[in-house]
């Protein structure tokens, strides 16, 4: 799925990136705990969440994750934003709640991926 058809399908306001919208995702992750995320599959992933602070775009970066969306209406501090921009992750805003978010993606073609074993 392309990141652009996520903004789209979530009404999300694209906070960093726009010039990367075309970029390809093929699975999501929706979590608050980035230990969590941590067991995730990188596998061109985004990330859906509604913890707001630079561990999140670590974690990100670390799994080699495109994309972040902050669920729950929730906006990242510029602190955030800045640490994304330098790490090439696209950010955007969604006010949906993260079930609704994953569900909306799910329906949408976008897998859920494949755990760590």
């Amino acid at each position: 799925m392309k990141i652009q058809q996520i903004a789209e399908l979530l009404n999300a306001k694209v906070l960093c990136g726009a010039d990367r919208l075309d970029g390809t995702v093929n699975s999501a992750c929706g979590c608050d705990m980035m230990s969590d995320v941590l067991a995730f599959v990188k596998d061109q992933a985004v990330l859906l969440t509604g913890l707001c602070n630079p561990q999140v775009v670590r974690t990100a970066e670390m799994m080699d994750m495109k994309c972040i969306v902050f669920v729950r209406g929730k906006i990242p501090p510029k602190e955030v934003i800045d640490l994304a921009v330098d790490c090439g992750i696209v950010v955007m805003a969604t006010s949906e709640r993260m079930y609704v978010a994953c569900g909306k993606l799910y329906a949408g073609g976008l897998a859920g991926g494949d755990t760590v074993s």
